[in-house]
């Protein structure tokens, strides 16, 4: 038997006139859907690294770059005696490192000598050295405990670091920096939700608000805030009322209420035209002195001949309802490049980097 006529009539699925080029122009659409939005978060990533933003040079007297100090003094932290620690020798996927194969390390500083040096602290044995990269550092006064996510104890008398304990938990899985509150108990900041590179760079490029701050104690770990593009710089208030966080892309510094059980609610935003790195505050008055970035494109396309710049700011009043915000030093990179803390103790402030140099200033 013949098939039916209708089954031999059947056009091939998919062959009728015009379905090819309408495939092509929806194929077209969507990729200039595709480019105009990679565009649009190129222009976005582009304005939160500043990358156009060049600074007037504000000079200080009495300054000197501190020997010793070649490769980065990414974060300083200074006990009321006058013991500055620099964690020095950052390495970070993308930013330019001048020692690349040394480990990084914790070096001290007692500004009350007439001539301040750098000196490198020894850490006890077990210790694994060669792959130690401090990145944020943070005191307290408890028989002088020194801490970051690796806990020390500072034995004064030989200069050296008993190392104390490891901090892991899922709830740390980017830590930037932190703030102590307790032996072993700390306020610490996840700059991104993410440890994989390539994870940190598309959260980053989708700008993404999965940042958060953590409380750790032995007995409780738990998120007390969130909803940052990139949680940064931590400290306290001299009062210990207020946590003040840095969001390095949004350019902001948020003021947050520390409650008795520890959690925190937001109170206010300070908005500002630079990249703010690490937090440090003068126990005398209160004030947040900021390292800052202020062309951060030149972070992570390193060019000896235009490198990145430095800026450091001073706030006063930061309850207040107009703040002040005053710009203390800034460099184009020629002494300084990449500040990324200011630290001040007795009319003198240190200024550290992410990887170059460190500088020591009579103010």
């Amino acid at each position: 038997m013949a098939p039916p006529t209708e089954l031999l009539a059947r056009p091939e699925r998919g062959s009728a006139p015009g379905s090819r080029a309408m495939r092509r122009l929806v194929a077209v659409g969507l990729l200039g859907i595709a480019l105009a939005l990679l565009g649009e978060r190129l222009l976005a990533l582009r304005n939160r690294l500043k990358a156009s933003r060049e600074v007037e040079s504000v000079d200080l007297p009495n300054c000197h770059l501190i020997k010793g100090i070649e490769a980065g003094s990414e974060d300083i932290d200074i006990l009321p005696n006058g013991l500055a620690f620099f964690s020095v020798g950052l390495k970070f996927p993308g930013l330019h490192s001048f020692a690349p194969d040394k480990p990084g390390g914790i070096l001290m500083m007692d500004l009350k000598e007439e001539k301040p040096r750098a000196r490198e602290l020894r850490i006890s044995r077990g210790f694994d050295l060669a792959s130690f990269n401090p990145h944020g550092i943070s005191t307290f006064i408890d028989n002088e405990f020194k801490n970051t996510v690796e806990i020390f104890k500072f034995e004064e008398a030989e200069n050296s670091l008993l190392h104390l304990k490891t901090v892991k938990h899922e709830l740390l899985p980017s830590v930037n920096d932190i703030t102590a509150v307790g032996p072993a108990h700390f306020y610490a900041t996840n700059d991104h939700y993410f440890s994989d590179p390539f994870l940190k760079y598309l959260e980053t490029y989708l700008n993404l608000h999965w940042a958060n701050v953590v409380y750790y104690s032995p007995n409780e770990v738990k998120v007390v805030a969130e909803g940052f593009d990139s949680a940064n710089g931590i400290n306290i208030s001299p009062d210990n009322k207020y946590i003040y966080v840095a969001d390095i892309l949004a350019h902001e510094i948020h003021v947050l209420e520390k409650h008795p059980n520890m959690n925190l609610t937001q109170l206010k935003v300070l908005e500002l035209d630079t990249l703010v790195d690490n937090l440090s505050i003068d126990p005398s008055s209160g004030d947040i002195w900021v390292g800052c970035h202020p062309n951060g494109q030149k972070l992570f396309v390193y060019d000896p001949n235009n490198p990145p710049s430095s800026e450091v700011l001073r706030i006063q009043n930061i309850l207040s309802e107009k703040p002040a915000v005053t710009t203390v030093y800034a460099n184009n990179g020629s002494v300084l490049q990449g500040s990324s803390v200011a630290s001040v103790y007795d009319g003198k402030l240190l200024i550290g980097t992410l990887y170059h140099r460190a500088l020591y200033c009579e103010l």
